[in-house]
């Protein structure tokens, strides 16, 4: 077995299950779920009317690299989305369709790391398990850059030694994050892109919860744009990873793409061809449509617009919790240790949230993910109403 197997630590639900083992919720009360992001909104029906029109490409395999149409409809798309100037990408060279941003982000470190250095790979911390799950299987060793309220949520790279940039190889992002929903300035990233010339490493940036944002005329910046406004057109050591999971409500068609330096994509398709990952063709088709349309993406925003303010409302006076830049979590600070937090309002209420703690690792003297939980607002307005009451309810008999 592979001895770095050892070194992967519980998932966060396998922890939460065994906090929860033992706990008895009142019966009279209906079981709301907001610890889980997985978006529940209804996928929208023209997407899966493709996949079920193109079903009957099923008698020949695909092609790793995607076809021709769907790497033409994600360039178009991200020349849109991040005001990128028409023709900087090129969809034969920085373009590469992934089974949805989870595995592509696994699979990038076992890619770029060269484990015979002693290489670090940094990330956020609270951060998404599966950044430090591709460090430790890759033969990395993870640092945590701790994202706080009093810095914003955001890593703050100027606080890093310059020993831990001198063996960095890979930096993980998450742009809006998860947990936080901080989202990183085009000043920050430029900094970053400007460390990773000077110190020789790879950024690896999650924009997966890019399209969910409160403002319409504000959206979260990305790595590519803040590349090309620096008149860096080659965008190299920069990669994104994007998804339709949450933009488009579908997590089940497992799609994405990674867009960026056209030697890292040369590089990681040859990586995942012989990893045998080759997306379906009606999968594909599907994806076409959904990165070819807004209107669904604009109706999903507002959906959660609606579930952001009724639930602010409504715990806002009882607890410490702001509207997050983007994505769809609050992170609220608790008023008891939020592991205790968690079982008592599972206990007193049937809600489910994440202790903040299981999503985040010890460092530098804290774990910045303490006393905080995750509300995760994806099922239906009603619920998430009822839910947040049910949360005043358990804070006012604290």
């Amino acid at each position: 077995m592979n001895p770095n197997l050892s070194l992967l630590q519980p998932y966060p639900f396998e922890r939460l299950a065994g906090l929860f083992e033992g706990t008895t919720p009142p019966a009279h009360l209906q079981p709301i779920s907001l610890s889980i992001g997985e978006p529940r909104h209804p996928t929208p029906g023209f997407i899966t009317e493709e996949m079920i029109t193109h079903l009957h490409g099923l008698s020949r395999y695909p092609v790793t690299r995607g076809t021709a149409e769907l790497r033409n409809a994600i360039v178009d798309w991200l020349q849109q989305r991040f005001s990128l100037t028409a023709n900087s990408l090129n969809p034969e060279l920085h373009i590469l369709p992934v089974n949805g941003t989870r595995e592509a982000l696994f699979a990038f470190a076992q890619c770029v790391i060269d484990p015979t250095t002693r290489p670090l790979v940094l990330m956020p911390n609270p951060f998404y398990q599966i950044y430090e799950g591709a460090a430790l299987l890759s033969g990395a060793e993870p640092w945590f850059m701790n994202t706080t309220q009093e810095n914003g949520y955001r890593p703050d790279f100027s606080a890093i030694p310059e020993s831990v940039w001198q063996r960095c190889q890979l930096v993980y992002i998450c742009t809006p994050g998860n947990p936080t929903g901080a989202v990183m300035s085009i000043q920050e990233l430029q900094q970053l892109i400007a460390l990773a010339d000077q110190h020789d490493f790879v950024i690896a940036s999650d924009e997966c919860y890019s399209e969910i944002y409160p403002e319409p005329a504000n959206p979260p910046a990305g790595l590519l744009q803040a590349a090309a406004e620096s008149g860096r057109d080659d965008f190299s050591r920069c990669m994104v990873f994007h998804s339709l999971s949450k933009r488009s409500n579908a997590p089940g068609l497992r799609s994405g793409f990674v867009a960026g330096d056209a030697t890292l994509i040369k590089h990681f398709l040859r990586y995942r061809t012989y990893h045998g990952c080759a997306m379906p063709p009606a999968t594909q088709a599907a994806s076409i449509s959904a990165w070819q349309d807004e209107t669904h993406v604009a109706l999903n925003r507002s959906l959660y617009t609606q579930k952001f303010t009724a639930v602010l409302d409504i715990l806002a006076p009882v607890l410490d919790v702001q509207l997050p830049d983007a994505g769809f979590y609050l992170w609220p600070r608790t008023p008891v240790d939020d592991t205790e937090f968690a079982r008592g309002l599972l206990q007193q209420q049937n809600v489910v949230a994440l202790p903040g703690s299981y999503l985040s690792r010890p460092a530098a003297g804290i774990n910045p993910g303490k006393d905080h939980v995750r509300l995760a607002l994806v099922a239906p307005l009603e619920d998430c109403i009822e839910a947040a009451a049910r949360i005043k309810t358990y804070i006012v008999s604290l």
